[in-house]
């Protein structure tokens, strides 16, 4: 059994300092608005917490509301996400910057998303100047990510899938933004979005990405593993045959 000081880690040359325990690199978030979808994942203790979007709350039929998000954020936190992910809206700085500082109001574990365009950007400078957490989205040029890493945001949130609908090699691209972002030593996240496949991921993975975000649907297919299935069935059978109850 270990000593609980060993878990906090002893400052001393008896009993170094260990790491944290139950702090792993990578970070999952689940890409919907759907409380149902939360309820159904969350509880797994897969998700570092979820994502949404304006066009997100649309499927899931949620009012595009500060109210309405805080709610929203109230859920997620209440079922353990880790961090909630909003999006500001609004065509001018100080439309993004005033719902930006609503939003981050709601929890200090809202991070606030702000779209990379020129307006955005200076919306997020400012916002990131008051303490408030940033993920800059709707990454599609590789250089894109210098913009996050300059502002020291947060994250930086790719599009995958859309990428490749432009007609690029998004793994290429997005193994590139991880470069970038080592080369210059920033600790801005490269948060993947639009994933449509977990091969996708675990591509990814192996060249040094760790911070994903997907859909309940892709969350499915990491389960979805027939041998696996069926051995977890014959287990339960062996149990039962040996008088398990």
């Amino acid at each position: 059994m270990i000593h609980s000081d060993r878990l906090k880690g002893i400052d001393n040359a008896d009993h170094p300092v260990l790491p944290e325990l139950n702090t792993p690199r990578i970070r999952l978030f689940l890409d919907t608005a759907d409380t149902v979808q939360w309820q159904n994942w969350l509880s797994t203790g897969l998700f570092y917490g979820v994502t949404t979007n304006p066009l997100l709350l649309e499927r899931a039929q949620v009012t595009c509301s500060v109210e309405q998000l805080k709610e929203l954020a109230k859920q997620a936190l209440n079922l353990g996400a880790k961090e909630v992910q909003l999006q500001t809206w609004g065509t001018s700085i100080d439309q993004l910057m005033k719902t930006g500082e609503l939003l981050a109001a709601i929890d200090d574990r809202v991070v606030v998303k702000v779209p990379i365009t020129k307006v955005g950007t200076e919306a997020a400078s400012r916002l990131i100047a008051q303490g408030i957490r940033i993920t800059l989205t709707g990454v599609y040029a590789v250089h894109q990510v210098l913009i996050a890493a300059a502002l020291c945001a947060d994250y930086a949130a790719p599009y995958l899938g859309r990428i490749n609908d432009l007609g690029r090699n998004g793994r290429d691209d997005l193994v590139a933004m991880h470069r970038e972002i080592a080369g210059v030593g920033s600790a801005t996240r490269i948060l993947v979005a639009s994933l449509r496949s977990v091969d996708d991921i675990a591509f990814l993975a192996t060249q040094g990405l760790d911070t994903f975000t997907f859909s309940p649907a892709i969350a499915e297919a990491f389960f979805n593993v027939t041998a696996t299935n069926q051995a977890a069935a014959d287990f339960e059978q062996a149990a039962r045959r040996m008088g398990a109850k």
